[in-house]
């Protein structure tokens, strides 16, 4: 498999140079040069695969020989051992649960493959590989999870100061080692234009080996395919497919699941859940793309104002709007509106939702009011706990706190203050 830049002014690369570069040098994000098909058989018969088998039957295609066999399927088996359920909450809508890893959120799957990857790639080379990434919440917990005393990766993340939840913080600050966390005076759009930034700096990556592992790298977007053909496994009602309402942010997720769909797997419909950072849904209604400055909300990690992964989507759809309006619907959901349903759905079905599982909840329930035949799936992307200092006022009752994490809030946060400036960043790089 090879992979080109979305900006068409980079040669094409094959998986491994294009996990180790993270970004083309021409700015634009590597996309595979075909999307293989899964069989038939695969989806008819998909219950008798187990969760491994079933990822690398996905994944393979992407890395053609970049990788050898016995050590892909090491990679995939620690990157899937651990539960993705589908559970009911009511008649027609259902909740695939993606916390139930190592940092309780869904991006566990796409670090902990990214970080094997890049961990064999090291493999022998004297030469450090930094990973710079930008986080709005769980992605600064899952790469340091998925990463940390990786042999041959500093990682260093920047997350915006104030704007992450206090479990989400203490998650990315406390490790140590090979971690550094960098809390930035701005906004995540701050975060990631200074990662973007330093990625096209011709004369720092001269001296340092860079990649990034924010769902602009094409090892942590691909492996999200999983979810969805996990969902299909589990699916009872194969003669009527589900639409698919996903919490929607920097847009890597859905545009896994939309890349899932155009390989062959039976979706129905994709809803792009969104906060009142709603660049996308306002994009779906007026045709008119105008990135946004993103303003902060209780479901933080969609804090987004200019979604990176959108370009992406617009690749599988051939740059054609009407195709991609005929299978993503997008809605923009108030914190008012997440806070009401959070409290709806727990005490109506007994259903504890995250503040970004409500605004999936909230946009699906809207899609099945016009679409009265249909079912749905809401991506639960991170467990409550992690945002319980919102959720505990809404609901009068404690949210029960893993040890883990209960051991995570009781270390000593360590960060490095700097400001929204990719030049303090470069210094900051270039004394590492």
């Amino acid at each position: 498999m090879k992979y080109y830049s979305l900006n068409k002014k980079s040669p094409v690369v094959d998986f491994k140079t294009a996990t180790i570069l993270g970004q083309a040098p021409d700015k634009g994000l590597y996309f595979p040069e075909t999307i293989p098909q899964v069989s038939k058989a695969l989806i008819h018969n998909i219950e008798n695969y187990s969760n491994e088998a079933l990822a690398m039957e996905v994944i393979s295609p992407y890395i053609g020989d970049a990788i050898p066999k016995a050590e892909l399927e090491r990679i995939v088996n620690e990157t899937v051992n651990f539960e993705i359920p589908l559970v009911k909450i009511k008649d027609h809508i259902f909740s695939l649960e993606l916390f139930h890893g190592p940092t309780l959120a869904f991006k566990d799957i796409g670090a902990r493959f990214m970080s094997r990857c890049l961990g064999y790639f090291a493999r022998g080379s004297n030469e450090k590989i930094t990973v710079l990434v930008a986080t709005s919440g769980d992605t600064g917990g899952a790469v340091s999870n998925g990463f940390y005393n990786v042999e041959g990766v500093e990682v260093v993340i920047l997350y915006p100061s104030g704007k992450v939840s206090s479990v989400q913080e203490k998650q990315l600050t406390t490790l140590g080692n090979n971690i550094h966390a960098l809390e930035v005076n701005g906004s995540f759009d701050d975060c990631q234009q200074m990662v973007k930034t330093i990625f096209a700096d011709a004369e720092l990556n001269k001296i340092i080996k860079l990649t990034s592992a924010n769902s602009i790298n094409v090892a942590r977007w691909l492996p999200q395919q999983f979810y969805y053909f996990y969902l299909w496994k589990q699916w009872k009602d194969k003669d009527n497919p589900p639409a698919v309402s996903v919490p929607s942010g920097n847009f890597g997720n859905i545009c896994a699941g939309l890349l899932a769909q155009n390989s062959g797997l039976p979706i129905k419909h994709f809803i792009a859940a969104c906060n009142t950072n709603d660049t996308v849904p306002d994009f779906l209604r007026t045709g008119n793309y105008q990135p946004q400055k993103a303003v902060p909300t209780i479901s933080n990690a969609m804090d987004v104002g200019d979604p990176s992964n959108f370009m992406r989507i617009m690749e599988i759809f051939q740059q054609q709007i009407a195709g991609l309006k005929n299978t993503l619907t997008g809605y923009t959901i108030s914190d008012e509106e997440t806070k009401a349903t959070l409290k709806s759905v727990y005490k109506n079905h007994n259903y504890l939702l995250d503040p970004h599982g409500a605004v999936a909840y909230n946009a699906l329930e809207q899609y099945l009011s016009q679409n009265q035949n249909s079912k749905g799936v809401i991506l639960e992307t991170a467990h409550p706990v992690k945002f319980y200092d919102v959720i505990e006022p809404l609901i009068n009752q404690t949210v029960p706190m893993p040890e883990l994490v209960a051991e995570q809030i009781r270390q000593e946060k360590v960060s490095t203050k700097i400001s929204a400036d990719a030049k303090e960043l470069k210094e900051y790089l270039s004394k590492q």
